[in-house]
């Protein structure tokens, strides 16, 4: 969105800790990469300082304005099948997706009477602090996106489980790549693990 609009994009990452397709897709929109050691919980607590005392704006998974574009494709989930899925299964990281997909869901349901389907979110096991109960202070799993062991919205991820009488649960890696496999053999669907 910042390449379109022909602003100013810095991208803090963790470094060696991201998936290449998606560091490909920063540089090509032209974003300014910036590594630091640690993981991505240490990323985003970086960010979050810098955004407090400087002049930025900060579009992570807690960013409301985000929340906000992101519970639209629960909107487009709707509009296509006509109603609410039973059921709707997402990876969990930092939970800003849960937590906008849940936001979405609810708006649709008062908008136009659609039900609202179970949530199922799923972490990776060895980051998944929402299961475990804790923080997990060094996680660790080959999908890049989902390698937070603190994640911003946890409260309200729980929260769209609990309402919807879905769960959180978590995943190894070897699950992970399996559908991974699974996808693209029986569906054409690429999508990376990390």
């Amino acid at each position: 969105y910042a390449a379109r609009l022909g602003m100013k994009c810095i991208i803090v990452i963790p470094e060696g800790k991201i998936a290449h397709g998606k560091l490909a897709q920063a540089v090509a929109y032209g974003a300014e990469i910036i590594s630091i050691e640690g993981n991505f919980d240490d990323a985003l607590k970086a960010v979050r300082n810098i955004a407090a005392e400087e002049p930025i704006t900060l579009v992570n998974s807690v960013n409301p304005y985000r929340i906000e574009g992101q519970k639209t494709a629960a909107f487009e989930i709707c509009d296509q099948l006509e109603n609410a899925p039973d059921v709707l299964a997402i990876p969990v990281g930092n939970a800003g997706n849960i937590k906008a997909y849940w936001k979405g869901f609810c708006e649709y349901e008062k908008e136009k009477g659609y039900k609202k389907p179970r949530i199922h979110g799923f972490e990776a096991e060895g980051a998944a602090a929402i299961v475990k109960g804790h923080v997990i202070e060094e996680p660790e799993t080959i999908a890049t996106a989902i390698r937070i062991g603190n994640p911003a919205s946890w409260s309200y991820a729980v929260e769209a489980a609990e309402q919807s009488h879905g769960e959180i649960d978590m995943v190894s890696d070897e699950e992970i790549l399996h559908a991974y496999r699974l996808l693209a053999k029986t569906e054409g669907v690429f999508a990376e693990p990390g």
